[in-house]
């Protein structure tokens, strides 16, 4: 009799999970302020149903970027409708707290890790913990450095990131013709966090684009911070990309506009705007060119505003979809959709990957791309 009733309880604790779980339509668009809310309070979401009896732990970076609110919602959802357990935490870009969550994922009986990393580099020795306790690693977005504990990689193509940038740049201001024109532009350079892989590798697609006319002097950066080294900012600091642009425009543009802001975030974006219009700048008179990554809700508004050129795509749906692909295949004993298997050398491996395509948006063809794609909606644009 007690093993029925604990057999009735049983079930009725596992419905409840199921129906927890459950909530409005969602069309994996992002969640705006309904994802923000979901995670708020502890960055924990764990969830208590295990129908299969498999954990997947998901540690994200923070939650004060739209777009991994997004990738961690995504994920979350797909891998419970597959039928695992989800233990989704955010680290708020601290180090140690990161280290902490997983070790508390490996303790908790963690069948698969996915991490997107605040610093890769502070990660090895919890990793090598993973490993030790047979549970397989896959990066997500960002690269695990100097491990051999990673066991796959899901991410879009960094390099081509800053390729599409570039070439965006290029196009934009007829860079090919400019010299024979006798045209020239200036230009700054905002660059990832030099703790990122992914921001190394954006650069030097960018740069592979862009060197060639700075070399000519087509384009001219007069703060003279063209380096990865000079140019990069740590953890992706709005704030700091507004203090650095606000200094080159009372510095070296006192006298002269500056006609471009290469930045590789949005965030970035946003801070060069805020720098922009402090400084006087007006939209459609002397506004500069502005770069960004992410395609934003902000971003996007911006965009149709005039107040930032462009921004790459980066369909965080279709990243999760890859992501929980592999790993529904390696609990389940079968092999990974890869496509590069040379790129990712991570110091200590080359680490095999899905890379996603990654496409660069404007005010020509947002609608095209992220409306009619659902990504949002006219209603939210207009908001």
């Amino acid at each position: 009799m007690k093993k029925r009733v604990l057999g009735v309880l049983l079930t009725a604790v596992m419905a409840m999970g199921m129906f927890a779980g459950c909530g409005p339509a969602d069309t994996g668009a992002p969640a705006g302020d309904a994802g923000t809310a979901q995670t708020a309070d502890s960055g924990d979401t764990s969830t208590p149903a295990n129908p299969n009896g498999k954990r997947v732990a998901v540690a994200m970076p923070t939650q004060s970027s739209e777009r991994w609110i997004n990738d961690g919602n995504n994920m979350k959802e797909k891998l419970e409708a597959l039928g695992y357990e989800v233990d989704l935490q955010y680290a708020e870009d601290d180090v140690q707290a990161q280290v902490s969550q997983i070790e508390n994922m490996i303790a908790a009986g963690a069948d698969c890790l996915v991490i997107a990393a605040v610093d890769s580099s502070a990660l090895v020795n919890v990793e090598q913990q993973a490993k030790d306790a047979g549970i397989p690693i896959i990066a997500y977005d960002r690269l695990l450095m100097d491990t051999d504990a990673v066991s796959y990689y899901a991410t879009f193509d960094n390099k081509g990131v800053g390729t599409a940038i570039g070439k965006y740049i290029e196009d934009a201001k007829d860079l090919k013709n400019a010299k024979a024109d006798g045209k020239s532009y200036t230009i700054e350079f905002f660059m990832g966090s030099p703790d990122d892989n992914n921001a190394v590798m954006l650069y030097d697609g960018l740069m592979e684009v862009l060197q060639p006319y700075l070399d000519d002097e087509v384009l001219v950066c007069k703060s003279g911070r063209t380096s990865f080294d000079d140019t990069c900012i740590l953890r992706w600091s709005q704030e700091t990309a507004q203090q650095n642009c606000e200094n080159y425009l009372t510095g070296f543009y006192a006298d002269e506009k500056l006609d471009i802001c290469a930045t590789a975030f949005d965030g970035f974006a946003y801070g060069c705007k805020a720098a922009l219009e402090g400084a006087g700048y007006k939209v459609g008179e002397d506004w500069p060119l502005i770069t960004g990554q992410d395609a934003e809700l902000m971003a996007t508004k911006n965009i149709i505003a005039g107040s930032q050129t462009m921004s790459i795509y980066k369909d965080t749906r279709l990243l999760a979809d890859k992501c929980v692909t592999m790993v529904q295949a390696v609990l389940e004993g079968g092999e990974p959709e890869i496509n590069d298997t040379e790129q990712y050398d991570n110091g200590k491996k080359v680490v095999p990957s899905y890379l996603c395509t990654p496409v660069a948006v404007d005010k020509d063809n947002y609608k095209e791309i992220i409306v009619d794609g659902g990504y949002y909606t006219e209603e939210q644009l207009a908001e």
